[in-house]
């Protein structure tokens, strides 16, 4: 049988937020206020963003246990991740918030009991029961989507995304290894 459960999520989650933190070091400070269209997130407010992204589900599951989104308030949410998003942090800033916030958060996923995570709760309409574990996971799948964006962004700022760089070394490696065994 294999079991996944709050230990493995947490470590997915390390695992992805190693790869924002290494996106953000590589993407200079000065395209951090790059906007690839209007009306999108620039470099800055994008890492803030996902900076901020734990606090839904701290909200939810930690701070209100609620059982039903049925009555809450999304708009006074989308308002404090604007507020939060809009203030100004350097690069630094905002790595040392994406490294401690994405510690922070794993660390207490990886403390849920696995009945906390089997409890269930509904969407707004009172319908489509999930469960704790099942929309915890939804952080990290969070994360990845705002990451690929931010992958597309350094693309348009001039910069190869490490996870490109890494694989097109090992294909280097691999292409010099067979050229050495065929001498």
């Amino acid at each position: 049988m294999i079991v996944y459960g709050a230990k493995e999520l947490a470590d997915a989650m390390r695992t992805v937020r190693k790869n924002t933190v290494q996106v953000a070091e590589d993407i200079p400070e000065e395209q951090y206020d790059f906007v690839a269209a209007a009306g999108t997130r620039s470099v800055r407010s994008q890492l803030a963003h996902i900076a901020w992204g734990p606090a839904l589900y701290y909200d939810v599951h930690r701070d209100k246990h609620l059982s039903t989104f049925q009555g809450y308030d999304f708009g006074a949410l989308m308002a404090s991740a604007a507020a939060y998003e809009g203030k100004a942090r350097t690069k630094a800033e905002l790595i040392a918030l994406l490294k401690s916030e994405g510690e922070a958060f794993a660390a207490w996923v990886e403390g849920l009991t696995p009945a906390f995570l089997n409890e269930t709760f509904t969407d707004g309409m009172g319908q489509h029961p999930k469960t704790r574990f099942e929309n915890l996971l939804g952080a990290k799948e969070h994360e990845m989507h705002h990451r690929a964006q931010l992958m597309l962004l350094q693309r348009m700022v001039g910069v190869v995304p490490h996870l490109t760089r890494e694989r097109q070394a090992r294909a280097a490696a691999r292409a010099a290894a067979a050229a050495a065994a065929r001498q």
